[in-house]
């Protein structure tokens, strides 16, 4: 660890700060999470309980907490990067003990109040570890092999425990989020292919490492209707409720395919259909173009920042909501695997809403704090 951290210590007004907030981009994310509030109470037959109503709550702490972080100095972030780093991996380590089985995984950790994932909360710690090592890092370092085994060890080890819970969408997130920072932070392109050429010839060790229902959903994937009853049976189901909303959908509460019990997991990873079937095409283009604006506002802040250490955590962020978006919809529509990716603001869930709103309060954080000076001091030891 650096014993200190040569970085400006002029902080900026609370007045200031929340002049300076992004507030479009605050009603960006309000507009999507409402589209998702108005899916959850359909999907329960048009009431807001069990699941509009919690998820509803869920938002209003989360947004507070957004706000929290977004005040924050960013600098703060990047003195307990490694802090914060350290107490994911040691959540995913208390999964392999105190964990919670659910749906055949055990993912979670019970905390008396409310079950916590871990593996979400890596999402952002991840990205703040891996933004504070290449920050202090210059060029000329980052082109030499020894100094990214450092950070590809930083991905290995919650990607290894991740698979054990076992949870492949989620590794798969946390390995391409990672390798998103190692591009934008400058890794030279020839060591991405070296890698990928090693990862294909590794793919007949990894598909002995499957799960059995792991390698049906790839089978699946290549061939839906090999098992229409079983393992197919979501996907092709997806791909009706797709088709049959047609280009303004059948109307809201409406669809057949999701309230006759047709639609699996309609308020988790298959949301997307429902809505596509209820609203059609028009209703799934414009949430499609909610998300290219909150990606293009929080890209356009990235490249805004003046220090490296925030470009990155706000590309990092960035980077692991699209994959979250194109995954969940590339899934629903059969032209990916099925994975266990919900789509962002819009998926019933807890964690997973926290630590996404959490995310974009980094990204806001990294927009007050633009202009702030962080020297990178080349050569000085990025631990």
């Amino acid at each position: 660890m650096a014993k200190s951290l040569d970085v400006e210590t002029t902080a900026l007004p609370l007045s200031r700060k929340l002049v300076e907030l992004n507030w479009g981009l605050v009603l960006l994310i309000c507009a999507v999470a409402a589209i998702g509030w108005m899916m959850l109470y359909s999907a329960a037959g048009g009431s807001y309980s069990p699941w509009a109503s919690r998820q509803m709550i869920r938002f209003g702490i989360g947004a507070v907490v957004m706000l929290f972080v977004a005040m924050v100095d960013i600098r703060f972030w990047l003195r307990y990067a490694y802090v914060i780093y350290a107490l994911g991996l040691g959540l995913l380590v208390s999964v392999e003990v105190f964990g919670v089985i659910g749906m055949g995984a055990q993912r979670w950790v019970d905390l008396g109040v409310f079950k916590l994932q871990p593996s979400e909360v890596m999402k952002v710690a991840l990205v703040l570890s891996l933004a504070r090592y290449f920050h202090y890092l210059s060029m000329d370092e980052i082109g030499r092999l020894r100094w990214l085994i450092a950070p590809t060890l930083l991905i290995a080890a919650p990607v290894v425990l991740v698979l054990r819970q076992p949870d492949l969408g989620t590794a798969i997130l946390l390995s391409a989020v990672g390798l998103g920072i190692f591009f934008m932070a400058g890794v030279r392109l020839w060591k991405f292919a070296v890698a990928a050429g090693a990862a294909l010839g590794a793919l007949p060790i990894l598909w002995s490492y499957l799960h059995d229902y792991q390698r049906a959903r790839i089978l699946t994937f290549v061939d839906p209707e090999r098992d229409p009853l079983g393992a197919g049976y979501h996907i092709m189901q997806s791909k009706i409720a797709l088709g049959s909303g047609g280009l303004f959908g059948k109307g809201f509460m409406q669809g057949t395919q999701s309230h006759l019990d047709f639609l699996p997991e309609m308020r988790t990873d298959f949301i997307f259909t429902m809505l596509a079937e209820e609203f059609g095409m028009v209703g799934g283009l414009i949430l499609l173009a909610l998300y290219i604006l909150l990606l293009a506002y929080s890209f356009a802040i990235a490249l805004r920042a003046r220090n490296h250490f925030g470009r990155l955590v706000a590309i990092g962020v960035t980077g692991g909501f699209f994959l979250y978006v194109f995954i969940n919809i590339a899934m629903v529509m059969g032209l990916v695997p099925v994975v266990g990716v919900p789509l962002p603001l819009i998926s019933y869930g807890g964690t997973s809403m926290m630590t996404l709103l959490i995310g974009f309060g980094l990204v806001m954080g990294v927009w007050i704090h633009r202009d702030a000076e962080i020297p990178r001091r080349p050569g000085f030891s990025p631990f």
